[in-house]
């Protein structure tokens, strides 16, 4: 054994016993090739150890609207940027779900740009309320952003389970420099709210936007440590074509398979998705995902055609992968789609 490979094991050693200091977790994070095999190993194990049936959660996204009150720099749907807006009508929301649940979906993931107006988020309570009374056995998940506690209330009383708001970064003054319409302290508020409402949070962090150093990285690892979520993430910066960081550079992908395999291992119980921006990132990416610890998988068939180019998370050039392929990305990691919701 070399000097360095004695060094990587004594440090997953230390890790696999909860020895979570920065200096161990900053050395994670660039670990590549045979060390960063050796952490994806160590995650797959903590991931087994809390879901021994190794299944897979599939959820089935809906993007509701790209309407957004933020401004935020690294994504085009800020509110001064130049696409079209929409609202999908609420009947053609209720029959999409009903079609995805003819195929066997159980858990439905309503998404849209940040609107806190007072019709929006009624609309959104009708939605939920609709899909959840034709089925009850089926769970939704929101990202809507930033919202009042009182709406978040009203969301949950219509039934719907959880609630994706990520922290993007545990500095504050990165948060608001990438998000010049937010604050940290608002962000964390809102988690706060949603913690205490009983929602089953979801939150995580991006990698790669501008001035973030590994040690913001770190930081960001012990957040979602230190917060009661249920579900966390993190996913690669993608410049897009119609945001305000158009001209930067992608962010490291591999630092981002190394933070989810920390997670995992920090937080064994907790859902991970493994995202389509990862795939964008590189080819197989996803897989990479779900070999780093990841056990969720978004299947991008609930948002009509004719929407679809008009939600450009990442970039207009989406990858939107649909059942036929998640069901084949699951087979190759090893595990199975796992026939309802995972927590």
């Amino acid at each position: 054994m070399t000097d360095r490979q004695k060094k990587t094991t004594e440090s997953l050693e230390e890790i696999s016993s909860g020895n979570f200091s920065s200096a161990l977790l900053a050395e994670a994070l660039l670990f590549r090739e045979d060390e960063q095999q050796a952490l994806f190993s160590l995650a797959r194990e903590r991931r087994t150890s809390a879901f021994p049936l190794e299944e897979v959660e599939a959820r089935s996204v809906i993007e509701i609207s790209n309407v957004c009150q933020q401004s935020c720099n690294y994504c085009s749907m800020h509110k001064d940027g130049a696409l079209k807006p929409y609202v999908i009508k609420e009947h053609d929301v209720l029959d999409m779900a009903e079609f995805l649940y003819s195929k066997g979906r159980r858990v439905f993931l309503l998404q849209s740009g940040e609107n806190r107006s007072k019709a929006f988020v009624e609309y959104v309570v009708r939605c939920v309320s609709g899909i959840k009374s034709k089925h009850p056995d089926s769970e939704i998940i929101l990202c809507l952003g930033n919202l009042s506690r009182e709406q978040y209330l009203c969301l949950k009383e219509a039934g719907a389970a959880r609630y994706v708001l990520k922290f993007e970064s545990s500095s504050a003054e990165l948060y608001h420099e990438w998000k010049p319409s937010d604050t940290m302290d608002q962000r964390l508020a809102c988690l706060n709210d949603l913690i205490d409402l009983g929602f089953k949070v979801g939150t995580g962090n991006m990698i790669g936007l501008p001035g973030q150093s590994l040690g913001n990285i770190v930081e960001d690892l012990l957040l979602v440590d230190r917060l009661d979520v249920s579900m966390m993430s993190s996913t690669v910066f993608i410049p897009n074509e119609g945001c305000n960081y158009c001209d930067r550079s992608m962010g490291d992908v591999d630092l981002v398979f190394n933070m989810m395999a920390l997670m995992r291992i920090m937080n064994p119980g907790c859902l991970m998705p493994t995202t389509s921006c990862l795939e964008k990132a590189r080819k197989d990416g996803q897989l990479i995902g779900l070999m780093a610890g990841a056990n969720t998988v978004t299947i991008h068939d609930g948002t009509p055609e004719n929407f679809r180019e008009l939600f450009p998370i990442y970039s207009s050039d989406r990858c939107t992968p649909g059942q036929e392929r998640m069901y084949n990305l699951v087979q190759r990691a090893g595990l199975k789609l796992g026939p309802s919701p995972l927590i």
